[in-house]
């Protein structure tokens, strides 16, 4: 059993973090987007893209690489299709930006495409990929990152995890969500457990001299495994392209990701929104969505299971069992917090439970 006081309200940690935020000069609305992205993210029980990551956006903040003020501007303006120049802004606030403007096109043509350049790590896809599906369109969400895989048979770092989401209206049961990256873990699940000091599965990673690695610093010093070999590597090339060639951002080692302090991150994204009513009424395609959940769910279970999720539902359960109860931080994500509330001159918002 886990000790009650230690649970923390998400409102209190999205007011810090949002202070945070605001003490490196992003306004108010946008520091707020930023910070529950971040909450969301252990919400839904992902601590490896949640406040584990307030400390790197802040350093990245302080040192000029990501800039407080994001001014965003339409570069291409052509009916389903626009391309936004993020001017190295709050990646947060760029990629939904770029959500609703696919979402807008799309619903005056069906299909609204936005390409992304200069912009910055922007956290977990989902949590912008469900805007769409919130208004009833099919909404695809992917982006490149700093590099952490070696091309497939190379010895060098080229590739980020590039990780892409669709979320797919899905009536009475939310959204439907794929989020995945294109390696075989996401980055930060090593920094995890790095900061834990616990080892991790030996088909994470390999070491710098390519042998198989448990030491999440060899991890991070060697290169992360693509998923499912070949076929991820090519995955992550393609999302690169889409994202950082076709936008005109950077690409490959060109990119540099969260848990650099210093450098433009260059990151590019490419978000895609189909109307689903342009295909058929939203209505009857919520009740076949209704009736594919129904059947996917209609199996004898495995050992082991308690039962059958779809995409997307695992999230949703964890969401609302932690909003009930609040949030239980690692050890190590307490630390870093005090520490960012020290920097930041914000330790009258820290959570009690923390101090």
């Amino acid at each position: 059993m886990t000790n009650p006081s230690k649970h923390i309200k998400p409102e209190d940690l999205i007011q810090f973090a949002q202070a945070v935020y605001e003490s490196t000069g992003v306004p108010s609305e946008d520091a707020y987007l930023a910070a529950d992205t971040l909450v969301q993210a252990d919400l839904w029980g992902h601590q490896s893209h949640g406040l584990l990551r307030l400390a790197w956006y802040f350093a990245r903040l302080r040192s000029g690489a990501m800039k407080a003020q994001t001014k965003a501007n339409l570069v291409v303006d052509s009916s389903a299709i626009a391309v936004l120049d993020g001017g190295d802004g709050v990646g947060q606030v760029i990629a939904k930006q770029a959500i609703e403007e696919s979402i807008k096109r799309a619903k005056n043509h069906s299909v609204g495409i936005v390409s992304v350049r200069n912009s910055n790590h922007f956290g977990t896809c989902m949590y912008f990929t469900r805007m769409g599906a919130k208004n009833g369109c099919i909404t695809i969400l992917m982006s490149n990152a700093g590099p952490n895989m070696a091309p497939w048979g190379g010895r060098k770092k080229k590739i980020g995890t590039n990780p892409w989401s669709i979320a797919v209206p899905g009536g009475k049961h939310g959204a439907v969500v794929m989020d995945m990256a294109n390696s075989g873990v996401a980055r930060g699940k090593i920094y995890l457990a790095q900061k834990r000091r616990q080892p991790i599965p030996n088909d994470w990673a390999i070491d710098k001299d390519g042998r198989p690695t448990t030491d999440p610093q060899a991890a991070i010093e060697g290169f992360i495994l693509p998923m499912a070999g070949h076929k991820g590597y090519v995955m992550g090339v393609m999302v690169d392209i889409l994202s950082g060639v076709l936008s005109g951002s950077s690409f490959l080692d060109q990119v540099h990701g969260p848990y650099d302090p210093v450098n433009r991150s260059g990151a590019g994204h490419l978000a895609i929104s189909l109307n689903v009513a342009a295909f058929q009424p939203i209505a009857e395609f919520e009740q076949r969505m209704d009736d594919y959940i129904h059947s996917l769910k209609d199996v004898p279970l495995a050992e082991g299971h308690k039962q059958v999720y779809f995409p997307g539902e695992m999230e949703t359960q964890a969401d609302l069992e932690n909003r009930r109860q609040g949030l239980l931080l690692p050890e190590d994500t307490l630390q870093s917090l005090k520490q960012v509330a020290i920097e930041s001159g914000q330790e009258r918002f820290l959570p009690k439970q923390i101090i």
